[in-house]
């Protein structure tokens, strides 16, 4: 026997889409993607300018430029990512008000 819930008369058509914050899912996967992006093209950018820099034995260096390269700019891109969310998810609610 099936345990689920029979519509009743007062619940929402499911055409009817419900009340979320979320943006779409295309909207986060994009988001994620330029965060992860970011935080590559960082690491490289960190790479090479400790390389430019380093001569010799500098593999401690390297691995710092990159980790700091990285996480600045994936978390810079996070801060824009939200920004761009937000900004879409209130679009998309002046939209739905008119």
């Amino acid at each position: 026997m099936s345990s689920l819930p029979t519509p009743t008369p007062n619940d929402p058509s499911p055409h009817e889409r419900p009340l979320s914050a979320l943006p779409a899912r295309g909207a986060r996967i994009a988001a994620f993607c330029s965060i992860v992006f970011g935080g590559i093209a960082g690491g490289l950018i960190g790479y090479a300018l400790v390389d430019l820099q380093c001569s010799g034995a500098c593999d401690v260096p390297k691995g710092i430029g990159v980790f700091s390269g990285a996480t600045v700019t994936a978390a810079g891109m996070g801060v824009v990512a939200v920004l761009v969310l937000r900004a879409l998810g209130e679009w998309k609610e002046l939209q739905d008000n008119q």
